[in-house]
């Protein structure tokens, strides 16, 4: 399938000046959006969507040491879990057009949140290998409905680069979360239940849905007007523009710290019920950094300080890789998810800055989903290789991401105005 294939099939909900239902006469003199109904419940709302998704995401490397013993599989056999999350986004990927054919935004962001607490819902007994790995095919589903979309609501709004700030923190507060609470679940036993964890996700995801459908409910229609039917089918019709989207490609290597735990377990000989601790300190970097530098890297320009974060996130995983010290380790990986936080929140506001209006919804759309789908890509060809030379190949690669990362940014266009509001 090609790439121009799956781009227009991405058309997530109506761009800025279709957004709100009322006012659309106001004067347009400044350019800004409309004003939004409930604006900072649906942002809130946005938030907590990403920290479901944070939970689950980044709890995954505290636990996999466990799932590898429980079920006693090699490394390879992990790749199974990123090929269903692959699958997961993909499916979304392909479906999400039709949807937005005929539902508004408040249900499709419901439906994604009901997903995911069906896959928590599997999860909460140890359930055989292959029911397991099906339940990351719908938990990714679930948030690729609703996280990307409350992604393109939040990168329509005005002064968009502060609430993706605040969104995507959340996302890492999750992340950071989740390791505390999947690594104190699964060490609480000599006889590991670590999979009771999913109890934790399972009732945050319900909390979600709950706010979800509260604070869109201005925006639960069940089908679409035929005008706004017609407007989208164009702007699905107008790919060609959409090749611009690898101008904005962020890092999938964070997703790759799901492998750090198996690594220091393994490599550096760590204990693996204090080992499952680590990946929080990344996490918890990530959330500082993009709460933090969110508005310096808006105030120097994006594509300068980005670089710049990216050779810092460079040198610190090569500190990393080749001292071998778990402290200075453990500082390294905080210090690196610091400089490392703000990446994929300022690809997407740039984007809002660089793809035409009429293009703008789909554009970030596909820049959201094909980082998902990267994310799930690379850990599992990372566990592919693993099998054969040991999980010490995580470093080259992460080098090689980062790298490819800071090099991606270069490409972005010096003249653009990438700081204005």
């Amino acid at each position: 399938m090609s790439t121009q294939t799956q781009t227009e099939t991405i058309v997530l909900q109506p761009t800025p000046h279709t957004e709100a239902n009322t006012n659309e006469n106001e004067s347009t003199q400044d350019q800004s959006p409309p004003e939004v109904k409930w604006m900072y419940p649906k942002i809130l709302s946005a938030g907590l969507s990403f920290f479901v998704a944070g939970v689950n995401d980044g709890s995954l490397g505290s636990i996999l040491p466990y799932v590898i013993r429980s079920y006693d599989i090699s490394t390879d056999m992990v790749a199974v879990l990123y090929g269903t999350t692959f699958f997961g986004w993909l499916v979304a990927a392909l479906t999400n057009s039709t949807m937005t054919q005929y539902l508004d935004l408040g249900p499709i962001l419901c439906l994604g949140a009901a997903i995911q607490i069906l896959a928590h819902v599997l999860r909460v007994w140890l359930p055989p290998f292959g029911l397991f790995a099906v339940t990351f095919f719908l938990a990714s589903l679930g948030q690729a409905y609703n996280d990307t979309h409350a992604n393109t609501f939040v990168a329509s709004l005005h002064g968009a680069h502060r609430y993706l700030g605040f969104i995507h923190a959340m996302y890492m507060a999750g992340c950071l979360v989740g390791p505390f609470v999947a690594t104190g679940v699964a060490s609480a036993n000599v006889d590991s239940k670590w999979y009771l964890f999913y109890v934790f996700p399972l009732g945050v995801g319900i909390a979600n849905l709950a706010l979800v459908g509260a604070s869109f409910r201005d925006r639960m229609a069940s089908a679409l007007t035929s005008s706004r039917r017609r407007e989208r089918r164009e702007r699905n019709a107008s790919g060609g523009a959409l090749k611009e989207i690898k101008e904005t490609l962020s890092i999938s290597g964070v997703w790759l710290l799901s492998w750090m735990v198996e690594y220091l377990v393994n490599v550096r000989d760590g204990d693996v019920k204090q080992m499952g601790y680590v990946p929080a300190g990344f996490y918890g970097g990530a959330f500082l950094g993009r709460l933090l530098l969110a508005e310096p890297t808006h105030r120097f320009g994006e594509r300068r300080m980005i670089f710049i974060y990216a050779v810092l996130c460079l040198g610190l995983q090569l500190i990393f890789w080749l001292v071998p010290n778990i402290i200075t380790e453990a500082v390294a990986v905080s210090l690196l998810g610091l400089f490392m936080g703000p990446f994929f929140a300022t690809g997407i506001s740039v984007g809002t800055k660089i793809f035409p209006p009429e293009l703008q919804s789909s554009a970030i759309a596909f820049v959201f989903v094909f980082g998902q789908i990267g994310g799930s890509v690379f850990p599992a060809l990372t566990g592919i290789i693993a099998t054969r030379v040991g999980v010490q190949v995580l470093q080259p690669m992460l080098v090689g991401l980062i790298g490819a990362s800071g090099l991606s940014w270069l490409i972005l266009p010096k003249d653009a105005e990438l700081h204005r509001d």
